[in-house]
């Protein structure tokens, strides 16, 4: 079987090396051309020994998500779906800004946490994504919108880049994890994944330009504080546990008060020195007067920011988006008690890529699910 190096980071890398008799520094060296100059014939790595590129060529390969479709909305939001075999699918978004291109990457094919506003939870969960797949993501993004055509060949539909050396024209500078799936229920892939994003031999990007969102997994919060503190996005939704309970599950397990207290312990490790806090409008759920203050009681001893989400529907989803006036309102409860507010911009409706729209196609295999807290993986258990 043919080995994916999309799937190594630095350090796995270099093992795969050692272990076919090279020096240690040729994973460096892999990384650079696969990640930088976006190549990936083996044949076309030219300061590698040709008895070293003959033996990549008969054990490993350089494999890609293929991309199913493409589109691109009014806002210049685009959203591609990426096939991940057996007929599921993710996709990711590209949001471009004057001064940064944001993509939003998935990290699962569906997702198990079951949020009940959110169209991804209602597809149901298949599997964890590889690392190649999460990172491919990344590739694909900068690789499809550099602009520069003249550096691409095709052959039987594989996009194949020359090396160039303007390896610094990257339209992607910062990513967020907040696509399809939990990123922390998947967790050691994930982390590989971010290593690689920060790593100054592949994409190089700075520890405040990656998000991690949650919904709340407390334990593997612990870990990515140790492992590789990025920035932190937590999707809280609600002012109390009893509402939580509702629109987030996992809540039930990892109630409000943990899930604070994890983010406290976080923070002395994070790249920004607050945390932002989702909190998705739905009207007449979570989007009173009163609930801003309630809010404001919960999140008061926390350096954080708020991250209002008007609520973007897809079908059946007994929800609908709270007014404007109602985001307003929210929004000067929280900002008069001196907490940064912002209102996101909702981008890419047209084309189904705005936030809690992500579907994908997923061929649910959950039957029952629950998270295993003491496991390492913190990984999907089913039935």
């Amino acid at each position: 079987m043919m080995i994916n190096l999309l799937d190594f980071n630095k350090t796995g890398l270099t093992r795969f090396c050692e272990e076919m008799g090279e020096k240690p520094y040729r994973a460096r060296q892999l990384l650079r051309w696969m990640h930088q100059s976006g190549t990936t014939e083996f044949i076309q790595m030219s300061d590698l020994a040709k008895v070293f590129r003959q033996k990549l060529i008969e054990r490993a390969v350089v494999q890609l998500p293929e991309i199913v479709s493409d589109h691109e909305a009014n806002d210049g939001t685009r959203k591609w779906l990426l096939s991940t075999g057996t007929g599921n699918a993710v996709e990711m978004v590209f949001i471009p800004e004057p001064n940064r291109g944001t993509l939003c990457v998935s990290s699962q094919v569906g997702c198990a946490m079951a949020c009940s506003f959110c169209s991804t939870g209602h597809q149901g969960f298949n599997r964890n994504l590889r690392v190649a797949e999460i990172i491919g993501q990344l590739w694909l993004a900068n690789q499809l919108l550099a602009s520069q055509p003249d550096q691409f060949s095709s052959s039987n539909g594989t996009l194949t880049q020359v090396r160039s050396n303007k390896t610094e024209r990257r339209p992607v500078t910062n990513v967020v994890m907040m696509g399809m799936g939990e990123p922390l229920a998947n967790f050691e892939n994930v982390v590989t994944a971010l290593d690689l994003m920060l790593s100054d031999d592949a994409y190089g990007l700075s520890r405040r330009r990656v998000t991690v969102s949650t919904s709340g997994l407390v334990p593997a919060l612990d870990r990515l504080r140790e492992r590789c503190p990025v920035a932190l996005a937590v999707s809280l939704h609600a002012p109390n546990d009893a509402l939580r309970d509702q629109l987030v599950p996992i809540n039930k397990k990892y109630p409000i008060k943990d899930l604070l207290a994890a983010c406290e312990r976080y923070l002395p490790a994070a790249p920004r020195d607050f945390i932002t806090f989702e909190y998705v409008m739905l009207r007449g759920v979570n989007d009173s007067v009163a609930q801003a203050h309630e809010l404001v009681q919960v999140v008061k001893n926390i350096p954080c920011k708020l991250n209002l989400i008007p609520f973007n529907a897809f079908a059946n989803s007994g929800y609908k988006r709270s007014t404007a006036e109602a985001i307003n309102n929210f929004r000067d409860v929280l900002m008069q008690a001196g907490i940064v507010t912002t209102v996101r911009k909702t981008r890419g409706e047209d084309i189904a890529a705005a936030c809690g729209q992500l579907a994908g196609q997923v061929k649910n295999k959950m039957r029952r699910t629950k998270i295993n807290a003491n496991s390492s993986n913190q990984s999907m258990v089913t039935g």
